[in-house]
């Protein structure tokens, strides 16, 4: 069992930067592969990035990349998003989410293979 709790969102303008944080409790966390969905008013949930267990493995949707990094610290037993360029269509509740996994270099992009989820984050970016 695990549970997260995600913080750093806020208010930011069109272009401005915004660093979120997943803190996890328990001491196996290097075990799980960890993601970052999102889910803006009216629509699914999607995926925005994740990040295998080992911290050698990262996957971005293709509206993020090169302005969104996902990291971790296994020490601090945290994962982060860095959101750089941020864009009105950025505008969501950010979720961290976690899956125990034994292969250390593998992410995952599906909302049904991850088991734990954080309450997520308000972002919201103006133009």
């Amino acid at each position: 069992q695990v549970q997260l709790v995600e913080s750093g969102g806020g208010v930011v303008q069109a272009g401005g930067s915004l660093r979120l944080s997943c803190a996890a409790s328990g001491r196996t966390f290097s075990r799980y592969s960890m993601g970052w969905f999102r889910q803006a008013p009216g629509k699914e949930r999607e995926f925005v990035a994740a990040i295998s267990g080992s911290g050698v493995t990262t996957g971005y949707v293709d509206s993020v990349k090169g302005r969104f990094t996902i990291s971790r610290d296994n020490a601090k037993n945290t994962v982060y998003l860095q959101m750089n360029s941020l864009k009105p269509e950025d505008t969501a509740v950010y979720y961290c989410t976690a899956v125990y996994t034994v292969f250390s270099a593998t992410v995952y992009y599906r909302k049904s293979e991850y088991d734990y989820w954080g309450q997520g984050t308000q972002v919201t970016v103006s133009s």
